[in-house]
């Protein structure tokens, strides 16, 4: 098989395509990590334009493909484009997502939603760690000890309330995975089990009176249950790559949003670094939140996936 050899020029934005695998689709994939890698190691670069040797089929797949296009006369490929090719992050990226149907669920109207996936989901490499994250579905047999350890950790049950005994956790746990708009996750670092996350549809959930809920908001929670995996290096790793798998899991999702507790002035300060806007404070029956949202346009505009800095750690 032709491996994908490149050149990249003295002008940083020009690379060369000098040869290609013959299969156009795992070209594409090929030249849209390595150009994921050169935006990285040069986070001034805001284009690439792409040269080929000779003619190739591949310049027609990644414009076909949406990834690159014509500008001036040069084949275009932009950060925002590459960061949005699901095939190279998302595990079944070939998994659909329903037509538009709306339902009602406990009074409220919402699209059908697909079937949830299982197992792996998402995976990315984090260079300023050298690291692979990835999340995968939760499921009781294999993480529910884990969740139960995690969830009687004083620091997170300072914010998650969720305290209890193995029963209770099996008990919460089987009602998320049974309930059509939440999806639990296990975040790792390599293969190292770091945090469990809840992702809910927004319309379907108990956030929805609050704000005008788009059909495919969506919104999340957090604990990071191991102390060795806290901090702002962290943090700059698993929080933008969960907001990047909830906006490729659908491309009409065009708001994520978080109801953090008001007071928890750290994790808002974080929640702002990375993008996210603080739009009301409001009061659920449980606690003084505040509603925080992130545009898609914002996250794949200003490259938020790829934070300039490191910031303080964010407690969960």
């Amino acid at each position: 098989m032709t491996a994908l050899e490149l050149r990249l020029h003295e002008q940083v934005d020009h690379l060369e395509v000098l040869n290609a695998p013959k299969d156009d689709q795992l070209a594409a994939r090929a030249l849209s990590a390595s150009a994921e890698a050169l935006f990285a190691w040069r986070p001034s670069a805001d284009r690439l334009v792409l040269d080929f040797s000779h003619g190739s089929s591949l310049a027609r797949e990644l414009m076909d493909s949406g990834l690159a296009f014509m500008s001036e006369g040069q084949l275009v490929l932009l950060p925002e484009l590459v960061m949005q090719r699901r095939d190279n992050w998302l595990v079944n990226p070939g998994r659909p997502s329903f037509p538009q149907l709306h339902v009602m669920t406990d009074g409220r109207r919402h699209p059908r939603r697909a079937a949830k996936p299982t197992g792996k989901v998402y995976g990315r490499f984090i260079p300023w760690l050298s690291q692979v994250i990835s999340f995968r579905v939760a499921d009781l047999e294999n993480d529910l000890h884990m969740l139960h350890r995690w969830m009687n950790d004083p620091r997170v049950d300072a914010f998650w309330n969720e305290a209890g005994d193995l029963e209770k956790h099996r008990r919460y746990l089987a009602g998320i995975l049974a309930d059509p708009h939440m999806l639990p996750l296990i975040g790792f670092f390599g293969d190292e089990p770091f945090g469990y996350f809840e992702l809910y549809w927004a319309k379907e959930n108990r956030i929805a009176p609050f704000y005008d809920a788009g059909d495919y908001d969506r919104g999340w929670h957090v604990v990071v249950g191991e102390d060795a995996f806290r901090g702002g290096r962290y943090i700059s790793a698993w929080l933008p790559s969960l907001m990047h798998y909830m906006f490729l899991d659908d491309c009409r999702t065009q708001r994520i949003v978080g109801e953090p507790a008001a007071a928890h002035s750290q994790q808002l300060r974080n929640l702002e670094r990375s993008g996210f806007a603080k739009i009301k404070n409001f009061d659920f029956p449980h606690k003084r939140a505040t509603l925080v949202m992130l545009l898609r346009e914002r996250f794949f505009g200003d490259r938020l996936w790829l934070p300039a800095a490191a910031g303080p750690a964010m407690s969960s």
